[in-house]
């Protein structure tokens, strides 16, 4: 079974979610069944949400190549980042190693597409850091499907600063349903949660939508680049 590294810190809990789903993945008889992680919980990575919409001159780009190669180092046979913002830096992790990466961006936007049919719209429930870059805009537009956003950024980006703080709290429940529910009035009726804070709350989507989690789309490519 391969060994997996995963690039963790952001957040913390979105960290130990990922953990939780990838042991929930498998049906085990002993601890020799379940999948070896190696997992840098690198609280120290510069923050991405400052370096992208605020200005900020500290680049994340060689935290996360030094943590891939760390990995590595330890003995990890692929690579797997629960964080969509951090995924912008993608090419420097892939830069600085040669095991895989399993790109959660690229299977989010498979997933979506499938999901999609002739509805050629996909809701993008994200930070405004992922809106600002771009991160699945183009990847979408190469299946024909165009990425919604909601439009409240500060309304999002206070959620997510919440979730970061506090963990999950009424407040950014309500502010991540009152999102899902904009965007399928204005025509995204597949979404997917696109930050790993989210992923704390998924009960708050629309019920009117059919929702799914990016971060679930990674814990799939984990089981599966593991036992292979």
């Amino acid at each position: 079974m391969r060994r997996i590294g995963i690039l963790g810190g952001m957040g913390p809990e979105a960290t130990i979610l990922i953990m939780q789903k990838i042991l929930a993945g498998v049906s085990a008889q002993d601890d020799s069944d379940h999948i070896p992680l190696i997992v840098d919980q690198n609280t120290q990575v510069p923050s991405r949400i400052r370096h992208l919409l605020e200005g900020g001159t500290v680049d994340p780009a060689p935290a996360l190549a030094d943590m891939a190669r760390r990995l590595v180092a330890g003995g990890a046979e692929a690579l797997a980042m629960p964080c969509n913002t951090a995924h912008h830096y993608a090419e420097a992790i892939r830069a600085a190693v040669t095991v895989p990466f399993l790109d959660m961006v690229a299977l989010s936007v498979a997933h979506a597409a499938a999901l999609a049919g002739d509805d050629r719209v996909v809701g993008v429930l994200a930070s405004p850091a992922v809106r600002r870059v771009g991160l699945f805009d183009a990847p979408l537009g190469r299946h024909g499907l165009r990425a919604l956003y909601a439009d409240d950024e500060a309304q999002m980006l206070a959620a997510i600063r919440q979730l970061k703080s506090r963990g999950p709290q009424p407040e950014a429940c309500a502010i991540l349903a009152s999102a899902s529910a904009d965007l399928v009035r204005r025509g995204a009726s597949v979404q997917m949660i696109a930050c790993t804070e989210f992923s704390l709350i998924p009960e708050a989507v629309s019920p009117d939508a059919t929702v799914f989690d990016t971060l679930d789309q990674l814990v799939k490519a984990i089981l599966s680049h593991a036992a292979s």
